[in-house]
């Protein structure tokens, strides 16, 4: 282990003139022409450093929403929709990429290099095609006026960019090895799935708008999904929650999407909804429909704390869905929360078999096996963590958390040292650094 005290490090006062030099690098940047105004405005985000950051923050949210759905018919039907859109859009040379994911919650959202999401939960709220356009064309929207680009110029300037943020398992961790455990954090969304002004959503709207109708979807699409996520909010304000933090909603949009379909775009009424094609294809998603709404209930009670109840429900959208990877999550971390570990692990488990691909499963079974001491295990499914979602620094302490576990030291150094080079706050990273200290590693 001679090669880890022998590498050489930045210190504190260098790590953050560094960082200095950067942000005044970035201020001597100027301005940029908008694709969608064509006019000039400020901004030091380019389009190569949009997508990167998009590379870098977007697989962790789509596994933090458990992953792309595995109903390929479907993916393939919303990813077609929103190909005819971008590409009559002002950047139709973005790497645009689209997923369903598996959150039961109601929301869409678009990174700043083209990857757009939209939940399960929202696909079951909306009635046709020209909707699900108006969802997407939206999202498309705030793409190709750069919103995202736009506001971290700003915070570039205001303090410089900082991290992504953490990505949360999700649920409350307890007992002693809680301390330890926390939560497997990383690239999350954070400042780039940031709130979005209200003019941002003004100018989404009317972009949307002007996509689909080119694409040829009636307009009052739109005004279909605006009255559909009113009237969700007004039923039940806590169910559109997220998705309001991220996208202001007012009467006034759906006022302004009324007026724009019935004048600026009173000739596109005559283009379809194509409603029977949008119920073709999410035939086997409204099927698991009612398990779904369980495990939206499910999440609500899980997060007021009122785990007996919230586990209750999750076991009723598992007997109605016994193979669905969201809803053996949530059972997992539904029962983490009462430490009942064991049970937990038995659905994380079956979890990872259902999807093996996934990345979360083995995030939330990977910590339950350390739990139960079964180090080699645990190792193995942090591994398969990391080769499903690489880059995220967590799951080397981890894989050096078990390999310590099996006496392993030299191997878990490594790790450990690999870790506290991307991160040198927090309980994990205290833990490392006292164990390369203890074993003479770091003197």
């Amino acid at each position: 282990m001679k090669s880890i005290r022998n590498r050489s490090r930045l210190t504190r006062r260098e790590f953050l003139k560094a960082g200095a030099m950067t942000a005044a690098a970035a201020g001597l940047a100027g301005c940029a022409k908008n694709p969608v105004t064509g006019q000039s405005e400020f901004m030091l985000v380019s389009e190569e450093e949009e997508i990167q950051l998009d590379r870098q923050a977007s697989p962790q949210q789509l596994s933090n929403d458990y992953g792309t759905t595995q109903d390929t018919v479907l993916n393939d039907y919303v990813s077609g929709v929103g190909k005819s859109l971008s590409d009559k859009s002002h950047r139709p040379q973005m790497p645009y990429n689209y997923h369903v994911v598996n959150a039961n919650y109601v929301n869409a959202y678009a990174f700043p290099g083209g990857t757009i999401a939209c939940t399960r939960g929202i696909l079951l709220e909306v009635d046709n095609e020209a909707e699900m356009a108006a969802l997407l064309g939206h999202e498309i929207g705030h793409v190709n006026a750069r919103h995202t680009a736009s506001r971290m110029s700003s915070q570039m300037v205001v303090g410089g960019l900082t991290s992504l943020g953490g990505a949360a398992i999700g649920a409350k961790y307890g007992g002693t090895w809680g301390a330890v455990a926390g939560s497997l954090g990383g690239l999350g969304a954070g400042l780039l799935l940031a709130s979005y002004s209200r003019d941002d959503e003004r100018q989404a709207d009317a972009l949307g708008l002007e996509y689909m109708t080119r694409a040829e979807y009636n307009p009052d699409g739109m005004v279909g999904l605006m009255e559909m996520l009113n009237e969700q909010h007004d039923r039940e304000p806590s169910a559109l929650e997220v998705m309001f933090a991220t996208h202001p909603m007012s009467a006034e949009r759906l006022s302004t999407a009324r007026q724009e379909a019935s004048k600026k775009y009173y000739g596109a009424r005559q283009y379809a909804f194509y409603r029977e094609r949008y119920m073709d294809h999410t035939v086997d998603l409204r099927k698991i429909g009612p398990a779904i709404r369980d495990l939206q209930d499910a999440e609500k009670l899980g997060g007021e704390k009122k785990y007996t109840q919230a586990e209750e429900k999750a076991g009723a959208a598992l007997r109605l869905a016994p193979e669905d990877y969201t809803g053996l999550l949530l059972m997992s971390k539904l029962l983490i929360a009462q430490e009942k570990y064991n049970e937990a692990l038995a659905y994380a488990r079956h979890a990872r078999e259902v999807y093996p691909e996934e990345a979360q499963a083995n995030q939330v079974a990977g910590l339950l096996l350390i739990q139960a001491k079964e180090y080699d295990q645990a190792h193995e499914a942090f591994a398969a963590y990391d080769k499903a979602l690489p880059g995220n620094p967590y799951a080397a302490f981890y894989m050096g958390y078990a390999r310590e576990g099996m006496g392993h030291r030299d191997e878990a150094a490594e790790d450990y040292y690999k870790f506290l080079q991307q991160v040198n706050q927090g309980k994990q990273a205290q833990h490392a650094y006292n164990r390369l200290v203890e074993w003479g590693y770091v003197r």
